[in-house]
């Protein structure tokens, strides 16, 4: 154990020296004082890793000595001990910020775990997380090397973002190669399970399968409307994954109930224009282009008109539902839009529906690729995590969530597709139409090597568009993204280690729904 020093503050110190004993005992090194005034001393000439402080005594109080060390020390941790169990002198202590609040008489066994809570905290929690995922490993793969459906494989990606968010916040990470090693794993499994059940879920009504972006608003949605309800506010983050809303979820959980949490997949290509669209219209992309051709848009390289109709799309999908939904659909590009969104939520509580786009997650992950100081921010999962929680605390999203909550509205919080970071390129010749997606290829005549893609050369089985009779999709995996022959060099160190999604991957396809109630 680290030997750590304590400052021990407190006008009857003398009737304290067989707790201080005990705290030698066990590795402690005590430095006893009888006043405040004595207290600020030994701060300001010594180091120490933590103050006991009475708050009753002569002279300076114990609330008085603490505003002074967290002037002088703001980050030394103090825990206050007292006789008084008056509520103002609680609230006040920790307005101050303490530590930790011991009321009179302690015991040895009481204030050994007050400094183990914040001193050992980090050891103890990172020794306790590794052992712990430790244990698991061995059940993980095994559960990923068996034939797993759909929902155990829900539950496996949960449980591997469960281990990641743990290791990210223990202080010792040895055990995160080795998780990350048991995630590609993992991930190369599951692609196989996709390719073997992808094109039987679409086509076989009988086999049992996953909830998927079609399905999602008669599924989850449609049945939350009710006019006797609080107005239902239907929030897409574009491009969240799973471990992305798991790392906003705490932040939210002052404000709301999760009354849901759960998940869906996305259907292929993982891109906004195929995948964000089937969930408005209801409908997978082959319907969308034969039931709506005057607002069905399919040329991935015209990226600003891609998803232009999706406030009719639902429209749509409402009234064929037989929905008589007062409804709005407001997308947010930006801080602008999103203030005046916050301004508006007055007007929007008349409404039944109100859908809101984000598309900042979105604008992250393309602006990392283009951007050597985004990429600097993020260079990692846990770093992109980071920089998502920290957009979304500062976002007028955050604003537009605290304010619904306050009015009594009820949320849906969820995505069209998540996202991956590719490592490894693949080879692929195409035709000038071919587009430009890095995760997935649509085109006739297309050159590959079939490693690592799943390939769709009958678009119809896969409920995609056939503009050709040749035209075929083909869709990467795992960690691996597309490049051409042509500057083979410069565009594989462009592109690697950035996020893109398209393709097949647990990342992109298990995407998070939540439903939530304010908490009032």
């Amino acid at each position: 154990m680290q030997n750590y020093t304590i400052l021990w503050a407190d006008d009857e110190i003398d009737l304290l020296k067989p707790h201080i004993l005990f705290l030698k005992n066990k590795g402690y090194a005590v430095t006893p004082v009888n006043s405040g005034a004595d207290a600020l001393d030994q701060v300001e000439q010594a180091q120490f890793d933590l103050v006991l402080l009475d708050e009753m005594m002569p002279g300076m109080t114990g609330l008085e000595t603490l505003a002074q060390i967290k002037q002088m020390r703001p980050n030394l941790p103090v825990v206050m001990i007292t006789k008084s169990e008056e509520e103002h002198i609680m609230e006040e202590a920790i307005g101050s910020k303490i530590a930790d609040y011991l009321i009179k008489p302690i015991n040895p066994s009481q204030l050994l775990l007050s400094l183990k809570k914040n001193l050992d905290n980090k050891r103890l929690v990172t020794e306790r997380t590794n052992i712990g995922y430790q244990q698991d490993f061995r059940n993980l793969a095994m559960q990923f090397n068996d034939r797993m459906d759909h929902a155990e494989w829900t539950d496996v990606y949960k449980k591997l973002i469960y281990w990641e968010l743990e290791l990210d916040s223990a202080q010792d990470n040895s055990m995160s190669e080795v998780l990350n090693m048991q995630k590609s794993e993992a991930n190369a499994n599951f692609c196989k399970f996709i390719m073997e059940n992808y094109e039987d879920w679409l086509n076989d009504p009988k086999i049992d399968k996953p909830l998927m972006s079609n399905n999602l608003m008669r599924k989850k949605v449609f049945p939350l409307l009710s006019s006797s309800e609080a107005p239902l506010f239907f929030v897409l983050i574009d491009n969240l994954r799973y471990d992305q809303w798991k790392v906003i979820e705490p932040i939210i959980a002052d404000f709301y109930t999760v009354q849901e949490e759960s998940s869906y997949y996305s259907i292929l290509p993982t891109t906004t224009s195929f995948a964000r669209n089937s969930i408005f219209s209801g409908l997978m992309p082959s319907e969308m282009e034969r039931q709506h051709p005057d607002i069905w848009v399919n040329d991935d390289n015209e990226e600003a008109g891609l998803n232009n109709h999706e406030d009719e799309f639902l429209k749509r999908q409402l009234d064929k539902a037989r929905l008589n939904v007062k409804m709005s659909y407001n997308k947010i590009l930006n801080i602008n839009q999103g203030k005046s969104l916050v301004d508006n939520v007055n007007n929007l509580m008349q409404n039944q529906l109100n859908v809101v786009v984000y598309n900042f997650v979105d604008m992250l992950s393309h602006a990392r690729t283009d951007m050597a100081m985004i990429k600097e921010l993020a260079p990692d999962e846990s770093g992109y995590r980071s920089l998502t929680r920290s957009w979304f605390l500062h976002s007028p999203l955050f604003d537009l969530l605290k304010k619904i909550a306050d009015k009594g509205g009820r949320l849906v919080i969820t995505t069209d597709h998540g996202m991956i970071r590719v490592q490894k390129p693949a080879k692929i010749v195409g035709y000038r139409e071919t587009n430009t997606n890095l995760r997935y290829k649509q085109g006739k005549n297309l050159g590959f090597d079939d490693a690592h893609l799943f390939v769709a050369r009958k678009p119809e089985r896969f409920f995609l568009p056939k503009p050709n009779v040749s035209t075929a999709y083909v869709f990467t995996t795992e960690y691996y993204f597309f490049a051409y022959p042509n500057n083979y060099n410069y565009y594989v160190n462009y592109y690697r280690d950035t996020f893109q999604h398209g393709g097949v991957s647990l990342e992109e396809i298990i995407i998070p729904f939540a439903y939530l109630t304010p908490k009032r």
